[in-house]
C-alpha cells in the first residue's frame, strides 16, 4: 500500500442495478418466495409482538436531503417517529456539501453521545412498517454494533452479502454498508464519531470492517425487515472515479477489509428464541 492511495481492491465490482424484464422479473420472484417464507413462519406478527416487549431505547436520526430530487425522507421521518423508541430526527439539505459532512454539521449541532442509537438515513429508501422497533430489537438480541436491513431483490445494493436471504432473520457479516440505512450502537461512538469529512464515503464502509474486527463488535444484515433503495438513478449526484480517489486517498495508511472478505456472512440466524 503506497502512501498516497490504497488500491481498489475494496469495490464490489458490481453496479447493483437491477433493471430490464428479465432481471426485474427474476427479482419479483425471488422477493416473492422470501415473503411467503417469511410468512408461513409467521415472523412479521412475531416480531412485532417481540419488538413490544423490548425496553424503549433513545435514537438519533439523521438524514441528508436533495431536495430538488423526487426523495422519500419524509415518508422516512414520519415512519422512524411512529416507533415506540424515543426518536430524535433531524435532517439538512445536502447543498454543495457531502454527506458525511452533512452528517457531522448535524452532529456538531445535536451530538449522538446520550442517545443508544444513531441511525442514518438516505432519502430514497422506502422503510417498512414498524422498521425501528424491529430494527433495534434484533440488532440487540443479536448483539450488533453496527447494523443494517437487507435489501429487498429489486433494491439497488452493490454487495450480494448485503441482499436479504430466505429463511433469515439476521446475519452476521463483516461488513454493512453506509447506506442507505445503517445503525450505530452508542458502543461505536467514541472510535467512529465524527465521521471523517468525506464527500461520497466509498470506503468507509471497508475501514468500519476493519475496525469491528479490531474492537471484536459483531456487526451485521437484518433479513427480516428488507428495505427498498433507489427511486432515481444512483450515483448521478457524484463522478464515480472522484468517489474511487476519494476512498483511496481515505483508506492509505488504514486498515480496511479487502472486497472479498466484505462478501463473507459469518453466521446466520433464523430464531430469536
Amino acid at each position: 500500500m503506497s502512501e498516497q492511495s490504497a488500491p481498489d481492491d475494496f469495490l464490489s465490482g458490481t453496479s447493483g442495478l437491477v433493471f430490464g424484464v428479465r432481471a426485474t422479473s427474476k427479482a419479483l420472484a425471488r422477493d416473492a418466495i422470501a415473503d411467503a417464507n417469511a410468512l408461513a413462519r409467521g415472523w412479521p406478527w412475531r416480531l412485532r409482538r417481540a419488538a413490544e416487549r423490548w425496553p424503549s431505547r433513545r435514537v438519533l436520526a439523521l438524514g441528508i436531503e436533495r431536495a430538488e430530487e423526487p426523495n422519500l425522507l419524509a415518508r422516512a421521518r414520519e415512519e422512524l417517529l411512529h416507533s415506540r423508541h424515543e426518536v430524535r430526527f433531524n435532517s439538512t439539505v445536502a447543498g454543495d456539501r457531502g454527506k458525511f459532512e452533512n452528517l457531522n454539521d448535524l452532529l456538531a449541532r445535536e451530538p449522538a453521545h446520550g442517545s443508544d442509537w444513531l441511525l442514518i438515513v438516505d432519502d430514497d429508501v422506502s422503510l417498512p412498517r414498524y422498521f425501528l422497533d424491529a430494527f433495534v430489537f434484533l440488532a440487540e438480541r443479536f448483539g450488533l454494533r453496527l447494523a443494517q436491513p437487507a435489501h429487498r431483490a429489486r433494491s439497488h445494493a452493490a454487495w450480494q452479502v448485503t441482499r436479504r436471504r430466505a429463511g433469515s432473520l439476521v446475519r452476521e457479516t463483516a461488513y454493512v454498508e453506509i447506506g442507505p440505512v445503517v445503525g450505530l450502537h452508542s458502543s461505536t461512538f467514541d472510535e467512529l464519531l465524527p465521521f471523517p469529512p468525506l464527500r461520497v464515503g466509498w470506503g468507509l464502509d471497508a475501514h468500519w470492517g476493519a475496525l469491528a474486527r479490531q474492537h471484536g463488535w459483531r456487526i451485521g444484515v437484518l433479513d427480516a425487515i428488507p428495505v427498498r433503495h433507489g427511486i432515481r438513478h444512483v450515483a448521478a449526484a457524484y463522478d464515480r472515479r472522484e468517489a474511487i480517489a476519494e476512498a483511496q486517498r481515505f483508506l492509505a495508511g488504514r486498515p480496511y477489509i479487502k472486497a472479498s472478505e466484505a462478501q463473507r456472512t459469518l453466521a446466520t440466524h433464523r430464531s430469536w428464541s
